[in-house]
């Protein structure tokens, strides 16, 4: 594996999963892989469970890790390929191309500017990083997707389901800000590919208006009446998302939407999850997420495990 972006980039899911429910059971058994092999967690963005769950699993494997702020600690980069004569300091071509030296494998996280749907769906910056660096790339998440995310979730729901195909819905909530559709994208990817391989089943339920883009839903049972949608629900993953065809814009308050023990009734004793951080109250209740439905914790405890699997994965083709 040289590029870990989307679950385009996994051959064999249920492989996939498997591997990192056993490095769970076993995190140090192939810390061979990564003796004297350097990882690159390089931040455009904030971060708190990608970039401790990345260390810690490259840790895991005996890898040094170099976490680089970029927002904070590097030089302005320019990604287009024009002269130079504003505030940035330094070519994407020579930054990706140096970190490629340093490092044995890259890792990188950066955010869309939610301003021209065109721009950020290009994935430009990604795709940059991945031409010149010369190793592998691992996505900590970027405009439209985040594949480490996706994983761990669904890992959660193979080690918690208690049906063979269970029944999943992604939900979505209210915000008080403009959110990516990074998350939604990638789930919606993720279990469609799940679904394929007969590991469950998968619905997506939004006011309209919040319809994402068809190539990563296509499989998906969409509607816009949640409480059809939740009725007989295994697991229900709660996310807020922007518009994409008015792309970036809030076109609802979202009243009636948030998840809360009532909702909860229609389902399947259903448990609950959310890929953090998450807006108590607004987004999901705080009776659920102090409750015995949640299982936000341990899916975000499983993003070692996921970011672990991809790493062990990447480490095998330097064998």
């Amino acid at each position: 594996m040289k590029v870990f972006s989307s679950v385009k980039d996994v051959s064999n899911l249920q492989e996939m999963v498997d591997s990192a429910l056993e490095l769970k059971q076993s995190p140090f058994a192939f810390q061979y892989l990564g003796t004297n092999k350097t990882i690159g967690l390089i931040f455009l963005n904030p971060s708190l469970r990608t970039r401790l769950s990345t260390q810690k699993a490259a840790l895991n494997l005996g890898m040094t890790p170099i976490v680089m702020n970029m927002d904070k600690e590097g030089w302005g980069l320019e990604i287009k390929d024009i002269a130079m004569n504003g505030t940035t300091v330094e070519h994407i071509r020579e930054a990706a191309a140096v970190m490629g030296q340093y490092c044995d494998i890259l890792a990188i996280r950066a955010f869309p500017k939610l301003e021209d749907r065109d721009e950020d769906y290009s994935e430009e910056l990604f795709n940059k990083f991945v031409k010149y660096c010369g190793v592998p790339v691992v996505s900590l998440e970027s405009a439209t997707l985040h594949p480490l995310q996706s994983f761990a979730d669904l890992i959660t729901i193979q080690e918690t389901k208690k049906v063979h195909k269970p029944r999943v819905v992604l939900t979505w909530a209210p915000h008080v800000k403009p959110l990516p559709q990074a998350v939604p994208n990638s789930f919606s990817e993720w279990m469609c590919r799940a679904q394929k391989d007969g590991m469950l089943d998968f619905a997506i339920v939004h006011p309209e208006g919040y319809e994402l883009a068809e190539e990563f839903t296509n499989g998906a049972k969409i509607t816009h009446d949640q409480d059809k949608a939740l009725a007989g629900a295994d697991y229900v993953y709660v996310k807020n998302w922007s518009s994409f065809k008015e792309y970036g814009r809030i076109l609802t308050s979202g009243e009636g939407w948030m998840m809360n023990n009532e909702k909860l009734k229609i389902t399947n004793d259903a448990k609950v999850m959310h890929c953090l951080p998450v807006r108590r109250d607004l987004e999901l209740s705080s009776e659920i997420l102090d409750g015995p439905n949640s299982l936000v914790i341990q899916e975000a405890a499983n993003r070692e495990w996921a970011a672990q699997a991809v790493l062990k994965k990447m480490l095998e083709t330097f064998v």
